[in-house]
């Protein structure tokens, strides 16, 4: 489902030596309106009504620690999602945002999801039924912001699932459509049309006053890191603030931020060093091996490995699956001194214990990014992140709110027993209070 590409394993060897004494990635130290300040004030939005019955469930039973953490996650501040509506009703729900953000004196986390065929039709399905309504919608969403400050998050999914979409365009004279291939849209427009929109919603919402948008970037378990920054070029992430990375997934923080720079180096390569070559980029699907300690065993042979996303990325590691040494010594030497300088925000609301790794159970179809267990809340959003191209960690999926109806490939949607949770689990957004619980009671902290 989500294809990934190993092009440019060959391109690295060039330059080598040049690329040891090189070898401290640069990255830009730009800022954007978040950055403004030391730290910023996240808007806190009222909690789903029934996380509210669970916690009133909770003291009723006498189970006050519960009860504690369930209040405590959701009075962490976290996003806000519209989904739906004519342009006038998103206009007057995203200014009722602003309002209470602005008597929060806090800064607003909006998510636009609205985009048509989102989520290719499945859990999520949903969204605007022609561009026309499209723009006429985001036209709302940014009248409602007004001149005031706000993050948007724009379309989650919406750059890694595309409707018709052949990433390589028939270049290596093949059909290389992805999965998403809904009979209702055109294959011929389906995915000109998405970026098409993209774009229109990027120009609007950044020509607003104090608004920053964040493109979707996937996660460092999906698409390769060229094939992300092609897409995101396309949809105009260089008029954006940026992309963001890991929304409604789980993926560690560590992970995320190699991969969130090795996205905007390949940006940079793929636009001001070597136009066009995005899938000359290093990716997380050959790591070309860990960095020797001397340039002479440089000249020998080098045996690379995909990266795991069950473990935390390093430079040091002397896992050879969590090394990330080979690949940030490759993009040193295609930067030649170059620095990237898009930016990007992490979603860390469940990432706290990292990706549920499925293997053992044995599933047809593991799912493992719907509702998996034993997961936790990540760190709180902050803006303070420590790394230069990092503008914020953020809670972007409510944790709490479902995936969806997940059955690991057992039977149909909305009558199968979840087996990892011995239930028909909610409808996607509706509140899980089994999970809300596992991911409080795991939190990274």
């Amino acid at each position: 489902m989500k294809k990934t590409f190993r092009a440019g394993q060959n391109k690295w060897r060039k330059g080598l030596v040049f690329g040891i004494l090189l070898f401290v990635l640069v990255v830009s130290t730009a800022g954007f309106a978040v950055a403004h300040s030391p730290e910023t004030r996240f808007y806190v939005p009222q909690p789903n009504p029934d996380a509210k019955v669970q916690y009133a469930d909770l003291l009723e039973s006498g189970n006050e620690a519960d009860a504690a953490l369930i209040r405590e996650m959701v009075s962490t501040p976290q996003a806000v999602w519209f989904t739906a509506g004519t342009p006038w009703s998103v206009q007057r729900q995203v200014w009722n945002t602003m309002q209470r953000a602005a008597n929060q004196r806090a800064v607003p986390v909006l998510v636009a999801y609205n985009i048509p065929f989102r989520d290719c039709a499945q859990f999520s399905a949903g969204g605007a039924t022609t561009v026309q309504e499209y723009t006429d919608w985001i036209d709302g969403f940014a009248a409602g912001i007004g001149n005031r400050e706000a993050i948007v998050i724009l379309e989650p999914d919406g750059l890694g699932i595309i409707p018709w979409y052949d990433p390589y365009g028939s270049a290596d004279g093949s059909d290389g459509l992805e999965w998403c291939q809904p009979a209702e849209a055109d294959p011929e427009t389906a995915a000109t049309e998405r970026f098409e929109m993209l774009n229109y919603a990027v120009d609007t919402l950044k020509a607003l006053p104090h608004v920053s948008v964040y493109l979707d970037g996937t996660h460092s378990a999906w698409l390769g890191s060229g094939d992300t920054a092609h897409r995101l070029v396309q949809a105009g992430v260089e008029r954006a603030d940026g992309f963001y990375l890991n929304v409604s997934n789980y993926q560690y923080t560590a992970n995320l931020t190699h991969y969130g720079n090795w996205v905007s180096s390949c940006i940079t390569y793929a636009t001001a060093v070597n136009p066009d070559d995005f899938f000359g980029c290093p990716n997380q699907y050959w790591n070309g091996g860990p960095l020797p300690a001397k340039i002479a065993e440089l000249l020998g042979e080098w045996t690379g490995v995909a990266l795991s996303a069950y473990g935390e990325w390093s430079d040091d590691t002397d896992v050879p699956e969590l090394n990330t040494s080979g690949i940030n010594l490759r993009y040193v030497n295609m930067l030649g001194g170059t620095a990237p300088t898009t930016h990007f925000v992490i979603d860390t609301s469940r990432n706290g214990q990292g990706p549920w790794d499925p293997s053992a159970a044995g599933y047809p179809d593991p799912q493992d990014w719907c509702n998996p267990p034993g997961r936790g809340l990540g760190l709180a959003p902050t803006s303070n992140t420590g790394s230069p191209l990092v503008d914020a960690l953020l809670w972007v999926k409510i944790p709490g709110e479902s995936d969806g109806e997940c059955t690991r490939g057992l039977g149909p949607g909305g009558t199968t027993v979840d087996p990892e949770w011995g239930i028909v689990d909610p409808a996607a957004g509706a509140w899980f209070p089994e999970m809300a619980l596992d991911l409080a009671h795991n939190a990274n902290q």
